[in-house]
């Protein structure tokens, strides 16, 4: 289905808790639908909901109409009139006390009263159905959401805005333009050389569009980045110093630290935001041969999480000489993006130069101290220009594609016009160029719902929380 314009759909009334569960402050259960202001009125002793000013909070009481209206929670509540709410329908939205008990009440109440439970994602799919947003900026909704990092935040806020979908619809005008044309050269030729003109156009458009497709998918790296954060393994012997870089990473101490070789068993796994970057750090066990079970247990998956790192953090110990052991975790990390850290500088140096001089390049070593905290900050830009050699783009009206899904119909859409241009370079038929060109068009309007199916909207909602 594609994207409703400004025609606002008829729905039933849907009901969902908006806020975390468990306790809190407050907890937010929101309506929305035609019926939305009537189910409120039904469980609610206070002004007539359904005679006040719209986008105004009222004071008041839930009751059950069951147990001869037994107050169940002191609210105030939100009455906002279609069209100005985000899902464009008569939304309501009730701030209660948080707590699990009386926010499932409330509703049960409402769910009693006329409501129906919402899927997950059902408000935005709403907004996106009546026209509020497109489907780029739905998506961008859940990236909010989960940002970690205020980047992430920032990029997630400027596809919510449209930044993203008002480039692409420009695009796809240029396209439908050009089809256009190219449609009454052939309809109507009124030169002998109208096929000639038509495939210049197609040429000149197509390549014209693939250089901003381009530019698009050159932002993808970045943006993937700081959409999904980098998978980043900290390897090394045992008693290296990796479960002290992973604190000072995180500024607190989540890894046990000892002097007791294979302290860590396990793998630790938290988010870090390292200048605007977000790292899902990754501690592991000590790598080295050992007949301890439960530590080579921890071995295998530290393993494991090498392979599955888009970055490494090789941890060297310059107290003392390189080992054999050392020796394989460098070589294994050899095809990876990696930053090798010769840590306990404030030691006895005993790792002679020459012996990693062979195995390791300048740029991917750095000397640090975490005890002493001695180039701890030049590891952290290391961190991040080593994934953006020109600096992570701070223009807040910059377009930047993070999504996947965004990314692989980008890439689509670029072989079709690449497709284009090859066809008028073979001579082919202005009719079957056309396709392609067509084909590209489509491609670029799935990023915006302006054409998608039903299947795919239900996949894509489908991943939000229950109450967004």
């Amino acid at each position: 289905m594609a994207n409703a314009g400004s025609t606002i759909t008829e729905f039933d009334t849907i009901a969902a808790i908006s806020t975390p569960p468990g306790e809190g402050a407050i907890s937010i259960i929101r309506l929305s639908g035609e019926e939305a202001v009537d189910v409120a009125c039904r469980v609610f002793k206070g002004k007539n909901l359904s005679k006040v000013d719209s986008h105004t909070i009222n004071y008041g009481h839930i009751i059950d109409p069951d147990k001869d209206n037994q107050e169940v929670d002191e609210v105030m509540v939100s009455v906002m009139r279609a069209p100005r709410t985000f899902t464009r329908e008569d939304v309501i939205e009730i701030n209660a006390h948080g707590g699990i008990v009386a926010t499932n009440r409330i509703l049960q109440l409402l769910l009693s009263n006329g409501a129906r439970l919402a899927e997950p994602g059902e408000f935005t799919k709403r907004a996106f159905l009546n026209g509020r947003i497109d489907l780029s900026q739905a998506e961008a909704v859940m990236d909010l959401i989960r940002a970690k990092t205020d980047r992430s935040m920032q990029v997630a806020l400027n596809q919510l805005d449209g930044n993203l979908s008002g480039l692409i619809r420009k695009i796809r005008k240029d396209i439908v333009d050009t089809l256009a044309q190219v449609e009454v050269n052939i309809d109507y030729p009124e030169y002998d050389a109208v096929e000639q003109m038509t495939t210049q156009l197609l040429l000149e458009q197509a390549t014209n569009v693939q250089a901003h497709v381009a530019q698009l998918l050159k932002t993808a790296k970045q943006g993937k980045v700081l959409r999904e954060g980098l998978a980043t393994a900290i390897i090394g012997r045992p008693n290296v110093g990796k479960s002290s870089i992973l604190n000072h990473l995180l500024h607190e101490d989540k890894a046990i630290v000892t002097e007791i070789a294979g302290t860590t068993r396990d793998v630790i796994e938290e988010y870090v935001n390292v200048h605007g970057v977000p790292l899902k750090l990754v501690d592991t066990a000590g790598i080295r041969d050992t007949e301890d079970v439960v530590e080579k247990i921890g071995v295998e998956r530290s393993r494991a999480a090498i392979v599955k790192a888009d970055l490494v953090m090789l941890v060297l110990n310059t107290n003392e000489p390189l080992t054999d052991e050392d020796r394989e975790l460098i070589k294994i990390t050899a095809d990876k993006k990696r930053i090798v850290i010769l840590n306990k500088t404030d030691l006895e140096q005993k790792l002679d130069p020459n012996d990693i001089a062979s195995l390791i390049e300048p740029n991917e070593m750095i000397a640090v101290s975490v005890l002493k905290n001695l180039n701890m900050d030049l590891l952290e830009e290391k961190i991040a220009h080593l994934f953006f050699d020109e600096g992570i783009e701070n223009n807040q009206t910059t377009v930047m594609v993070t999504n996947a899904r965004h990314i692989g119909l980008l890439a689509s859409a670029s072989k079709s016009l690449q497709a284009v241009i090859d066809g008028v370079a073979m001579g082919m038929p202005v009719d079957i160029v056309q396709i392609d060109m067509t084909d590209a068009w489509d491609k670029l309007g799935e990023i915006t719902g302006d054409s998608v199916q039903d299947d795919l909207l239900t996949e894509l909602f489908s991943q939000f929380c229950l109450g967004k």
